[in-house]
């Protein structure tokens, strides 16, 4: 299998410097307004009272984060890849990023996060996620500390992590790259605009075959949308609060 090098990973960044540092600095004017809640598995999560919308299931953050991103994609394509790419949509809390790294793989990560507005350091401070997966609060605050719109940051010997500060729409992303993608945007009735065929496009062209991508949606027009983009797709069991979640591969 080819693997590219260490360099040719600064390929999933803008392609433009400067509307990304305009980007950054107006989603840093508006922070949204979040309130820190605590889920059902005793993680915490941010709750939107403006959308109605939570960051993840409250029914557990910890456990969604598990069951739907490291169970049924990570863990899907560490037998076939020698290493992984790996593409986030919606950073958010970093929870998704703390799992992947927590896993302790053979392979090397290289995980590209896109994140339309980050959090606050004063937010990511209040965060239980340490403490309640009894790791050191330096590791995951090494998460958060990792500059936006830079290039890949070591965090560990085999995870480099690299923080978009834009929207998917504004970020462009290298083609037959990344071989994992968790879709983890909000829900299609609050952030439509990301759940559309032209987005799952992108996504596609992004990827490399035999890549996976899972979402905790199961609606039936996200499936459809997966399909009309290329993607085989399955529905699987989902974790607790849902019955059913997608799992597409490339």
């Amino acid at each position: 299998m080819f693997i590219m090098s260490e360099m040719e990973h600064t390929d999933c960044k803008s392609a433009r410097a400067e509307r990304e540092a305009s980007i950054t600095n107006r989603h840093e004017r508006e922070i949204p307004n979040r309130k820190l809640i605590l889920t059902e598995d005793g993680s915490h999560t941010f709750y939107l009272p403006d959308l109605q919308e939570s960051y993840h299931s409250v029914h557990g953050a910890v456990q969604e984060a598990q069951h739907v991103y490291i169970n049924a994609a990570l863990k899907a394509v560490l037998p076939i890849f020698s290493e992984i790419r790996l593409l986030e949509v919606g950073f958010g809390t970093g929870l998704n990023a703390l799992l992947t790294l927590l896993e302790n793989t053979a392979q090397k990560i290289y995980y590209c996060g896109v994140e339309a507005f980050p959090m606050t350091a004063s937010e990511v401070e209040k965060i239980n996620y340490p403490e309640l997966l009894q790791i050191a609060p330096a590791l995951f605050q090494s998460l958060h500390n990792a500059p936006w719109n830079a290039e890949y940051e070591m965090i560990t010997s085999a995870f480099y992590l690299k923080k978009l500060a834009t929207t998917l729409q504004v970020a462009v992303l290298p083609e037959n790259y990344f071989n994992v993608v968790y879709f983890d945007a909000f829900a299609p009735s609050v952030q439509p605009e990301l759940w559309s065929g032209e987005i799952f496009e992108k996504i596609y062209a992004s990827m490399t075959v035999g890549g996976v991508m899972t979402t905790y949606s199961a609606k039936g027009s996200v499936r459809r949308a997966w399909q009309q983009a290329g993607f085989t797709v399955e529905r699987l069991p989902a974790p607790a609060g849902k019955r059913e979640m997608l799992r597409a591969v490339k």
